[in-house]
């Protein structure tokens, strides 16, 4: 029987240990980035609006709840006046809350993303109370990202 030999594998001449990519190919990959940039890029760029809107539905779901909170233990929601502050420090006036709790409802008061306080009514115009943002631009109204994100439309 005869012993399989392997076959010496020939020695790497210095042209397949230098071979790169041509000027074409390197090309040919910048143009096809290039055209996927330009389709992704601008779909990406919507995304922080979009994420921007979730945050302030998602906020006003929290300050709702911790409203919620606020009138199972004092039975009554706070006026305008004290407004959401009163989810973080006991409120004086009127409607009084004789059972605040001890460390408030929440921690802090959120902004809405756009960097402005959270505002509040009561009575609300949409509900027994409102807790909205104006939305990108800071005034009521708008539309798409400019429009008002409230407790009203999370329903």
């Amino acid at each position: 029987m005869l012993a399989h030999q392997a076959k010496p594998k020939p020695k790497p001449t210095m042209r397949s240990l230098h071979r790169g990519f041509t000027l074409i190919e390197v090309l040919v990959v910048v143009v096809i980035l290039g055209i996927l940039a330009a389709v992704v890029v601008p779909r990406l760029m919507d995304e922080p609006d979009k994420a921007r809107v979730v945050k302030a539905k998602q906020d006003v779901r929290v300050l709702v709840s911790a409203l919620n909170m606020y009138r199972l233990d004092n039975y009554t929601y706070p006026s305008t006046e004290q407004g959401l502050e009163a989810l973080v420090n006991q409120p004086s006036g009127r409607p009084e809350a004789p059972n605040w709790k001890r460390g408030g409802y929440i921690e802090e008061l959120p902004l809405d993303p756009w960097g402005r306080p959270y505002l509040y009514l009561n009575p609300g115009q949409h509900g027994e109370v409102d807790v909205y943002s104006n939305g990108a631009d800071g005034q009521p109204g708008g539309e798409e990202y400019a429009a008002d994100v409230g407790n009203w439309s999370n329903r």
